[in-house]
């Protein structure tokens, strides 16, 4: 349930005007600040307070200190990867000789591949806090076989990216899962928010280049080298068995399971506040926290390593995908009234068509987070800024 001045995250809700005067969660309500504008309530969600999830991690670990307990590699972890690596694998090899134009072709990259594909992406996401084996090595060169079916490497480029996203939640210029200013204006339309999830797969891909570079590793190059020798095996080297629709099959996958698919709802289920916020919340110096972060505890949790429970990930990272469900019941007073999303379907929809919902509903920070391995933010240098970070702190 949401706070009193605040709608329910998934209801058709529409901003009020609330007075301004009050409390929101025991904490008092100014009037806005001289600088702050009624008419800047189109801009992002800027804010001064603390990210929210280390201060209910310690709150949770106070009251119920078992939950540590329930960090560490979940074994299960690999064999579900081994098994949708074969499906694709099997799949990829069925298409071999239909049309990449065929409805069957498309059919089975929407139904399977894009299930699957998303499948792998969290995958990643999960190996990518070290929760398939105990060795981060051994996380880091299985992390680069769950990536084979996507098609295109990058399973060693979104570990440091993630790390940060964690580390330095909502820091403009530092976490890349914030749309950038030009994206917020570029897509501020129906058309635009259409065209941002249909592509979105490629924002997430291309936007962390554009705001810092990573500096790039033995294993990105070895990420590098498997990718593109799987894909040319599939093409080249194993005729009768695969063809070049069976890559296309795979790419189309990846493609499909980040654009309009139910799975495809996570991306912006996560992160984009839904809620009604009171005026005085968007005045920064109001220290007013608005909700951040967003779980949803339905049946599409079965193919996306429960990354719904976002809320929970978010506030112990080093807890396994199947371990999630413990954490909300032991902590379930911490998580009952957070606002919540019960459908990534409707998500989707909402997005593009609410006019209240868009690429601007987001809480950024203008500083404070932490970058992987600690360290500086970013070193500029004459191009394009590069992420002042050392091999061993990325690949610990």
């Amino acid at each position: 349930m949401a706070s009193s001045t605040t709608a329910v995250a998934n209801g058709p809700a529409r901003r009020k005007e609330p007075a301004s005067t009050g409390t929101v969660n025991g904490s008092a309500i100014g009037t806005p600040s001289a600088e702050w504008k009624p008419d800047e309530d189109r801009d992002f969600f800027w804010t001064y307070t603390e990210e929210p999830h280390r201060t209910r991690r310690l709150a949770i670990i106070k009251a119920h200190p078992e939950v540590t307990k329930l960090c560490g590699p979940e074994p299960l972890t690999k064999y579900v990867v081994a098994g949708v690596v074969a499906l694709q694998v099997l799949v990829a090899h069925l298409l071999r000789d239909t049309s990449f134009w065929s409805w069957k072709f498309w059919a089975a990259g929407y139904v399977i591949g894009a299930t699957s594909n998303q499948n792998l992406f969290l995958a990643i996401h999960e190996i990518s806090h070290n929760l398939a084996f105990k060795s981060p090595m051994a996380n880091r060169l299985f992390a680069i076989f769950a990536n084979l079916p996507i098609g295109a490497p990058y399973s060693a480029s979104f570990r440091p990216y993630h790390l940060t996203h964690h580390k330095s939640l909502g820091v403009d210029g530092l976490d890349t899962d914030l749309p950038t200013a030009f994206e917020a204006v570029l897509f501020d339309s129906i058309l635009g928010k259409a065209f941002f999830c249909t592509f979105q797969i490629f924002f997430y891909a291309l936007r962390p280049m554009a705001i810092y570079r990573v500096p790039f590793t033995w294993v990105h190059w070895l990420n590098v080298a498997v990718q593109v020798a799987f894909d040319c095996a599939l093409v080249f080297l194993l005729p009768g068995y695969f063809t070049v629709n069976s890559l296309l099959y795979l790419l189309l996958s990846s493609f499909l399971a980040g654009s309009l698919h139910p799975t495809a709802g996570h991306f912006i289920a996560e992160h984009y506040v839904y809620e009604t916020i009171a005026p005085a919340a968007r005045d920064p110096a109001n220290n007013i926290p608005v909700p951040e972060t967003f779980s949803y505890y339905g049946p599409l949790n079965f193919f996306t390593y429960n990354v719904g429970l976002h809320n929970e990930h978010h506030d112990f990272p080093a807890v396994p995908w199947t371990r999630l469900p413990r954490l909300h019941a032991i902590a379930k007073e911490f998580y009952a009234d957070l606002p919540r999303h019960e459908s990534w379907t409707y998500v989707l929809w909402r997005f593009v068509f609410d006019a209240e919902v868009g690429m601007r509903c987001r809480v950024k920070r203008k500083q404070g987070g932490r970058v992987v391995g600690g360290g500086s933010a970013v070193a500029k240098t004459a191009g394009a800024k590069v992420a002042d970070w050392k091999e061993d702190e990325i690949e610990a």
